[in-house]
């Protein structure tokens, strides 16, 4: 009897939903019309995830029922790698029209000892076989030397990677990543591994990850944001959704007031249209100013929306690709990052919310 073959990687890979639907391996539509830009790939080992943090659907110690079992609130198919890349290499009259609006592959590596070399290999094969652009999701606690581990990825074929700090202080990474839920990541190993990605990548080629809404204040949050600003990373927003199962399922999210200061905040800073010491802060720690009105700040950027869609990685024209469809909420029509540009209605609606909680 031949042994049966493990669903692992390198050869096998979780994909979001939305990316196995753009692939046409999953039935479905996109509300609004939502097609995703990033094929976004997972990977996986049957043995999991080696962290616990406690808001992550992939937590070693998640108590979730069998139809709980999600990432990001869904289903992560796993497919092959040689299937996947099968499809993308079709010739175009074959390919269906969302495949063709796929701007870009993003790997996200789970905390697991295979992850470095497999990830390696993964983006070896894709750069090889595709056009499109590779970033890489890293998990800087398994990478014995970033610096080299960073270079083998550009080497291979990556051009952007992305580190998710998610916790905006030192504290609180401890306390929902570290030591205080038995997890292995430390604060200081997330920030060495962002400069080292600078070094090789360049600025503005690296970013960093944050959740909204794990128990920050705003002032907090801004200066996290500024922090990566100042390193040269851009800033890619997450407003916290609880995760059924996980110890934070009954964790609250973010109003949507204090969501989209922080967004404003993202989208400055990722532009270079402000410093920290521009800010206002009341005793709470919450924005109360920006240093000047938001319409002169922001002008037309505002006025379309702009601050408020899904901030990510780009496709070869510059132009936001991964746009991650839904990955904040259920779709509808009060949504936190939007994944197109917003219309006249939605502008209006969250321009009233900026200020109110």
């Amino acid at each position: 009897m031949e042994p049966i073959e493990k669903q692992e990687c390198p050869d096998f890979l979780q994909t979001s939903l939305a990316g196995a639907m753009a692939l046409g391996l999953e039935p479905g539509s996109f509300y609004r019309n939502a097609y995703p830009g990033s094929l976004n790939l997972l990977m996986t080992y049957q043995d999991g995830c080696r962290a616990n943090c406690s808001y992550c659907g992939l937590a070693r110690e998640r108590k979730a029922e069998p139809d709980e079992n999600t990432f990001i609130r869904v289903k992560w198919p796993v497919y092959k790698l040689s299937d996947i890349i099968d499809i993308l290499v079709k010739p175009q009259q074959e390919i269906a029209a969302k495949v063709q609006r796929l701007g870009r592959i993003c790997i996200s590596m789970i905390t697991h000892p295979q992850a470095p070399s497999d990830c390696v290999s993964i983006v070896r094969r894709l750069s090889s076989a595709t056009n499109l652009p590779i970033s890489v999701l890293v998990s800087p606690t398994v990478v014995p030397d970033a610096g080299m581990f960073f270079q083998e990825l550009k080497t291979a074929g990556a051009d952007c990677v992305g580190v998710a700090i998610d916790a905006a202080t030192p504290a609180l990474f401890a306390a929902v990543r570290g030591p205080a839920v038995g997890g292995p990541h430390r604060w200081e190993t997330y920030w060495a591994a962002v400069k080292q990605a600078v070094r090789v990548f360049g600025r503005d080629h690296v970013s960093v990850h944050l959740i909204v809404g794990l128990g920050e204040t705003e002032q907090a949050m801004v200066e996290t944001i500024s922090q990566a600003s100042v390193e040269g990373a851009q800033v890619h927003l997450f407003s916290f959704c609880p995760e059924p199962g996980s110890s934070l399922s009954n964790h609250k999210p973010p109003s949507y007031g204090q969501y989209r200061r922080i967004q404003l905040a993202a989208y400055l800073f990722n532009n270079k249209q402000i410093t920290l010491g521009e800010f206002k802060f009341d005793s709470k720690g919450k924005i109360v100013d920006f240093g000047q009105p938001l319409e002169e700040l922001l002008g037309d950027d505002l006025a379309q929306g702009k601050p408020f869609m899904t901030s990510g990685c780009p496709n070869r024209e510059g132009c936001v690709a991964c746009n991650r469809p839904y990955g904040n909420e259920r779709p509808g029509p009060n949504l936190r990052n939007y994944p197109f540009l917003p219309e006249r209605q939605d502008v209006n609606m969250v321009k009233g919310q900026i200020w109110h909680d």
